[in-house]
């Protein structure tokens, strides 16, 4: 039987929070007490299976520890849930931020970028196939016509954008920074573009090599740093999905993509993006992404492309986009949690079970996206010296 409220002096605090949610919500003690709150039919169920769970209740990384070492569980709908994120604050540990500062201060950022990726895309090519789209395999953000649309309809709207704005046709040079699992080379290849993927992860690279083997691609994979890498001759046109999160310094990246790019050639990018730079949750500082990712911060990218000689031509939000993008995920995680779980474990399903429903709630409250073009000008600007960034950083 389910009480409307029963105060209790233990978890008096979290009865107290709860007691004025928005949400309708029911609450399992451990010794089976059953409490509701909020108006109308609970929408999830928080079981507390260890009260010690209490003492980190409203810290976010706290509560997504509980939840992924099984101290709590939660049934329901996971959007009612997210909903409910104001109430929990974002505590970065002391750890973190020294650990971080370490890695942004005296770490190579090619070392840095090359074990992020290597962390994250550790468990393998299945884990995030089990989810993202099955048609190019994007692991950002898709393109909606329409709220009902499907994802794999999405993504290649995402590629018709893309093509469309940088002008291709056939015989032209693609340069793909950050290949994933090949989609840009399998939309564009088969095009008649001929498309050089970067990739920094193993299973990548041998994903991408077999597509290309397999469909008679005019494209070729590299395992290379994009910051490192040099081409033979200039590119046609350059695009960059879902990566500059891992490319910290805007500056170095606008001076590579200027060497890449043939006068007049065209850059597409897009991404995720915070209105403040470094500004990750504990959680998915921990959990899901780690080293210096960061979201893009698009204030300061487009001052350093502009500082680059690069023509910023268009900028558009795609914040709905991504938070659609990720319920889509997310939904799809849930539907393969038996083989998830039987492969990789019950704790790394319940952190993306997090991280995509946190995501698909995300945006735009918390996190913005965004796609740019910009083309590359005929000279080169002279750049500000560091004494009128500085005097310019004061002037803030």
């Amino acid at each position: 039987m389910i009480a409307k409220f029963v105060p209790d002096t233990k978890i008096s605090f979290l009865f107290q929070v709860l007691r004025h949610s928005p949400v309708a919500c029911t609450v399992v003690l451990p010794g089976g007490a059953s409490y509701l709150f909020g108006e109308g039919e609970s929408r999830f169920t928080l079981t507390i299976h260890n009260l010690n769970f209490l003492a980190t209740a409203f810290d976010e990384l706290g509560f997504a520890q509980s939840y992924i070492n099984k101290d709590i569980d939660l049934d329901g709908d996971m959007t009612a849930v997210m909903q409910l994120r104001s109430y929990v604050k974002d505590r970065i540990p002391v750890s973190a931020w020294l650990k971080f500062m370490h890695e942004l201060l005296f770490r190579n950022e090619t070392h840095i970028n090359r074990k992020a990726i290597s962390d994250h895309y550790q468990h393998g090519n299945d884990l995030y196939l089990s989810f993202i789209d099955h048609r190019y395999r994007f692991y950002s953000q898709g393109i909606f016509k329409h709220p009902e649309e499907s994802l794999e309809d999405a993504s290649e709207h995402k590629l018709e954008q893309m093509f469309e704005a940088l002008q291709l046709k056939p015989g032209m040079r693609l340069l793909d920074i950050g290949g994933g699992w090949g989609g840009v080379a399998q939309y564009c290849g088969s095009r008649g573009v001929q498309v050089t993927e970067l990739t920094l992860g193993e299973d990548s690279y041998q994903y991408i090599d077999a597509l290309i083997k397999d469909q008679q691609l005019p494209c070729k994979v590299l395992l290379q740093d994009f910051l490192t890498y040099t081409p033979e001759e200039p590119f046609d046109a350059i695009v960059i999905y879902g990566v500059i999160e891992h490319i910290i310094n805007y500056k170095r990246f606008t001076e590579r993509i200027w060497d890449c790019l043939k006068p007049g050639g065209l850059l597409f990018l897009d991404a995720s993006a915070s209105i403040v730079k470094y500004d990750v949750s504990a959680f998915a500082r921990k959990y899901i992404w780690t080293g210096t990712h960061t979201f893009l911060c698009l204030q300061e990218l487009i001052q350093e492309l502009l500082f680059g000689g690069m023509e910023v031509m268009r900028v558009v939000n795609e914040s709905a986009h991504y938070g659609c993008t990720m319920r889509h995920w997310a939904e799809r995680l849930d539907a393969n949690r038996d083989s998830i779980v039987a492969q990789w474990g019950e704790p790394l399903y319940r952190a993306f079970r997090l991280y995509l429903w946190g995501g698909s709630q995300a945006f735009p409250e918390f996190l913005q996206a965004y796609h740019l073009v910009a083309r590359k000008t005929g000279k080169k600007p002279t750049v500000p010296n560091k004494l009128r960034r500085w005097i310019g950083w004061i002037g803030r």
